[in-house]
């Protein structure tokens, strides 16, 4: 078992020492998703990687409710999560009324959801696209979220929910291709 899976364990039977421990072995890359994250954001983005990794870790550790993390990988996941739901509440703030309601834009990279890099979306828009596909097909959600959010390769998604790597990449395709379709007739009624 992994000093992780260790710790995680020892936080979820109610040691709370064991939070302090978790965070220096796991703070380097939940820091580099959250840089990742940060860098699709629009430019004049305040929220710094450091600020949005601690708001993270509180998130997941930090509360009265303690969670269950099976392994590494599914913690992953919850702080990719966490990570979503923090750029969301951002987002959220910055649309309301005391900012003027702009919305903040998220470039989606080739990568990253499969559309071209040149084509903006408003981070509340993917949101609820993730949403509806949640709906329709809520394990090709978790691998978009696995995917784009937690930076997961498609092996380590497919790891993470316990299925093949091929069903991993079949639901990859299929998320990408209904996000791409959902987000392009968001933005034709925007336009």
């Amino acid at each position: 078992m992994s000093d992780v899976t260790q710790i995680l364990s020892q936080i979820e039977q109610g040691d709370g020492s064991a939070a302090e421990q978790l965070l220096p072995l796991v703070y380097d890359e939940l820091r580099k998703l959250a840089a990742a994250r940060l860098a699709q954001e629009k430019p004049g983005q305040t929220l710094q990687p450091t600020a949005l990794v601690h708001e993270a870790y509180v998130r997941l550790v930090g509360t009265d409710n303690v969670q269950k993390w099976d392994t590494r990988g599914h913690f992953f996941a919850a702080a990719a999560e966490a990570i979503r739901r923090i750029l969301i509440d951002q987002a959220r703030r910055k649309a309301g009324p005391k900012a003027g309601s702009d919305r903040q834009r998220v470039e989606l990279s080739d990568v990253s959801i499969g559309v071209a890099a040149e084509t903006a979306w408003d981070m509340l828009d993917l949101d609820e696209a993730i949403d509806q596909l949640e709906t329709e097909d809520p394990r090709a959600a978790k691998v978009v979220k696995l995917r784009y959010f937690a930076g997961l390769q498609r092996e380590e998604a497919a790891e993470v929910l316990g299925i093949s790597i091929k069903t991993a990449d079949n639901d990859w395709a299929y998320a990408r291709g209904w996000l791409r379709a959902r987000l392009a007739s968001v933005t034709e009624v925007d336009h």
